[in-house]
């Protein structure tokens, strides 16, 4: 799956960067290597579920799906 990451220059230095297809999921780095590290980093966290979370049933299925 692959996201558009919008890249902005930040006023103190580095860069910030948002995901528009992933409400609230932005970052930032000094270097742009540094930005799309952190970039992944905050696309997994903020796709990640705590399956835990939400007191399943032994019936219930968890599947993933690759898009």
């Amino acid at each position: 799956m692959k996201f558009k990451v919008f890249v902005h220059p930040a006023e103190e230095g580095g860069y910030w960067a948002e995901v528009p297809a992933i409400p609230g999921c932005a970052t930032q780095g000094e270097t742009l290597d540094e930005l799309m590290e952190n970039v992944q980093e905050a696309i997994e966290a903020c796709l990640s579920v705590d399956v835990e979370e939400y007191g399943l049933t032994e019936d219930t299925q968890v599947l993933e799906v690759a898009v």
